[in-house]
């Protein structure tokens, strides 16, 4: 039987000490090339909105003796203003439902395994990241976290930060007071740690091991002025993912996990794109007023100060090499081999838990040669 998997039964099975885990041996297996993947690819289609736009989303990849994962999304997407911050905004029928599908496969068979939503994977999967990050990049005796955010990513970046260091207080911040203070009461009670609601934005860096930007910001979270030195930086959502170039300027270290591989014979598709987009009326002008129009999505940001997972496993660079050093860190574009990495655990775990809503498999297989 093919399994579907829901975000209930995820959050039932899935830790994130798993997603760690299950994420830093993908990293391992695409640098012994035992795993594969691609960048993202986005379709966007103009609506009858002119402020909208359809857009389809897929990555995918695969490892030797395991899974094969496609994660599948489909948005209409927009940007709005709140209380002056710019934020992308989407859903799929109607606002506040999503529509995000992860297809996992036996490379062994090819059978069809699972079908899982993917709203709390994603948010597991990465603040997993962020915390690999901190693992690898911030002081060893860091305590304190500067959050800017709090929704569902800081939540889970929370999580991870507290796998990989003894966090002890948290300074958050978010432009709506309620929710920074709910924040703040829900995980000072979930980790029996000290949680300060921030008024101001500032305030949540100062002192900060980390900081953690987790938004849905359009454009860049993180302020240059008020980082200190030794902080180490992750940034998630504000600006595309990216930070702006004066944060840029002050990073010293940039720990960037890997790229996806080029297609074999096509050297010259070796590409660091975090995505790669195909467009409908590829000149329509929706109004946004950070779209990437007519650009790629970014790669590797900082050539001159990049680090990669593959040289932390090689001992050639072991990236912070002073307390004071500012470092960042992000996943590159590969976010295909994370999805077989944690839904092809998500699926084992369900499977040990007797959970999961049962499909026959015969219903996704035919007789007919495709």
């Amino acid at each position: 039987m093919t399994l579907f998997i829901n975000n209930d039964m995820v959050s039932e099975v899935l830790t994130m000490q798993d997603t760690i885990d299950v994420l830093e041996k993908a990293y391992a297996d695409l640098v012994a090339k035992e795993a594969v993947c691609r960048p993202r690819v986005d379709i966007q289609i103009p609506t009858s909105d002119p402020h909208k736009a359809y857009q389809w989303g897929s990555m995918e990849g695969g490892s030797v003796g395991g899974y094969f994962a496609i994660r599948m999304k489909s948005d209409i997407i927009y940007e709005t203003e709140y209380n002056g911050a710019i934020t992308q905004e989407k859903y799929c029928t109607k606002p506040g439902l999503f529509c995000g599908l992860i297809f996992v496969t036996d490379v062994e068979t090819g059978t069809p395994l699972a079908f899982i939503n993917d709203g709390v994977l994603q948010h597991m999967r990465v603040g997993a990241d962020s915390g690999i990050g901190v693992k690898y990049m911030s002081r060893e005796d860091s305590t304190v976290v500067g959050m800017i955010g709090s929704g569902g990513m800081a939540r889970t970046h929370l999580d991870a930060f507290m796998c990989v260091r003894n966090i002890k207080k948290v300074q958050v911040f978010s432009p709506t007071k309620a929710n920074r203070e709910a924040f703040a009461a829900e995980m000072s009670e979930k980790y029996n740690i000290e949680v300060v609601a921030c008024d101001e934005a500032r305030d949540a860096y100062k002192g900060a091991d980390i900081i953690s930007g987790c938004t849905d910001s359009a454009v860049p979270v993180i302020n240059a002025e008020w980082l200190e030195p030794g902080q180490h930086v992750v940034n998630v959502g504000g600006g595309g993912g990216i930070p702006g170039q004066e944060v840029q300027d002050r990073i010293e270290v940039y720990f960037r996990f890997g790229n996806a591989p080029a297609p074999q014979g096509l050297p010259e598709l070796d590409l660091a794109d975090e995505f790669l987009t195909y467009a409908a009326r590829p000149d329509h002008d929706y109004g946004f007023k950070n779209k990437r129009k007519n650009k790629r999505g970014h790669g590797v940001a900082m050539p001159d100060r990049v680090i990669y997972f593959e040289d932390i496993l090689g001992g050639t660079n072991r990236g912070r090499i002073s307390r004071d050093q500012i470092t960042y860190s992000e996943r590159g574009n590969l976010q295909g081999n994370q999805f077989h990495a944690v839904a092809g655990r998500t699926y084992e775990l369900a499977k040990e838990a007797g959970i999961g809503n049962e499909v026959p498999t015969e219903w996704f297989l035919q007789d007919i040669r495709d």
